[in-house]
């Protein structure tokens, strides 16, 4: 059943299994493991980030793709999502899924257009091309203020089952109210659950074959007889699709969609980096990464904060561990994990097993 699950894409390494059940199951327990808004918040993003930070790596590590738009398919989904609830007088699942199909259609016509014009292009002149839609669709985004917000975004309403003053039941579940906060919160989790599936069951499909086989030789692929162009094309169209969908999941979590949280080349950098450390070429790399990622960036500068306090008699590791410094040591951080993990920790766990059992 579970070999079925993962379309026959198993961890291959005990160390990577036991820390994917470990975040599955962080996940899934987050709002009766942890009390407050914080921790929750932390779980509904990474949920978020491991489909987007997936998705992505459909296009760089499974077919060689180095993009620069896939924010703007993110931002498309979340934008439409916005605008669909924020446009009518009473927010409704219809009204939801309207903006969400509309969304979708959008960002699968630019998936497209982006992909004939731009495809036939290499390298890093596609990475250009696709950079300067991304920007300009974010610069649109911000200068149409009477349609989309402006600078300043929308801040929406959510169908009334997802409001945190709607309950499902009296009784509290292990001290914890089912409320609209926690329907929204398994909504995303949910999702991003099914989404990942799907990514997982693409790239172990025949089709993720051909794209794997494109990224390694793309003109013995052709020679092969299959159309190479046809397949990055499908594969920039999924991509963004998946995309789309991750930010409308966001985008119903914080009832507030943005320029610098939906649009922003922040979140471009976020997610390059999480594929680095977790590893290109591989969808657990997308789970791991996000994890500490998303962790690091929210807990590094409170437990800097409290490092610097218990030094405050050592002056120079108190000022060197200042919450104002948590972008210098989190770049440390990622500075040493591709020191020791040039592969990506899943790729360095994965080979790790693989030579410990050929030493056997």
């Amino acid at each position: 059943m579970l070999h079925r699950l993962l379309s026959a894409d198993m961890p291959r390494s005990r160390l990577l299994a036991a820390s994917l059940l470990l975040i599955l199951l962080g996940l899934a327990f987050a709002p009766f493991l942890f009390s407050g808004a914080r921790p929750l918040n932390t779980a509904a993003t990474i949920c978020v980030y491991i489909v987007l930070v997936a998705s992505y790596d459909l296009l760089l590590g499974y077919t060689g793709i180095v993009s620069f738009a896939h924010t703007m398919f993110y931002g498309i989904g979340a934008y439409g999502i916005g605008l669909g609830l924020a446009r009518v007088d009473e927010p409704t699942w219809s009204a939801a899924l309207t903006g969400l199909g509309i969304a979708l259609l959008l960002a699968l016509a630019l998936a497209l257009v982006v992909g004939l014009f731009a495809l036939r292009v290499r390298a890093i002149f596609y990475a250009m091309i696709t950079l300067a839609v991304a920007s300009s669709f974010a610069v649109l985004a911000s200068q149409l203020s009477d349609f989309t917000g402006g600078e300043d975004g929308i801040t929406f309403s959510v169908p009334e089952v997802l409001t945190p003053g709607f309950t499902l039941m009296e009784n509290e579940v292990f001290g914890r109210s089912i409320d609209g906060k926690l329907l929204t919160y398994y909504l995303v989790f949910f999702g991003s659950l099914v989404l990942f599936l799907f990514l997982l069951r693409l790239v172990n499909s025949p089709f993720g074959r051909v794209l794997q086989a494109i990224r390694e030789n793309e003109f013995r692929a052709e020679a092969l007889g299959y159309r190479t162009m046809t397949y990055r094309i499908w594969a920039n169209c999924l991509a963004a699709l998946v995309a789309a969908l991750a930010g409308a999941l966001m985008a119903l979590w914080l009832r507030y969609v943005g320029p610098d949280t939906s649009l922003g080349f922040k979140v471009m950098t976020d997610i390059l980096l999480i594929v680095v450390i977790g590893g290109m070429g591989t969808m657990y790399g997308a789970v791991v990464g996000a994890a500490l990622f998303i962790i690091a960036q929210n807990y590094l500068q409170g437990l800097m904060g409290a490092g610097s306090e218990a030094l405050a008699g050592v002056p120079m590791l108190a000022a060197l561990l200042h919450p104002d410094r948590w972008m210098l040591w989190l770049g440390v951080l990622f500075i040493l994990s591709i020191y020791f993990f040039p592969i990506g920790i899943v790729g360095k766990l994965r080979l790790r097993s693989f030579l410990a059992r050929q030493a056997r």
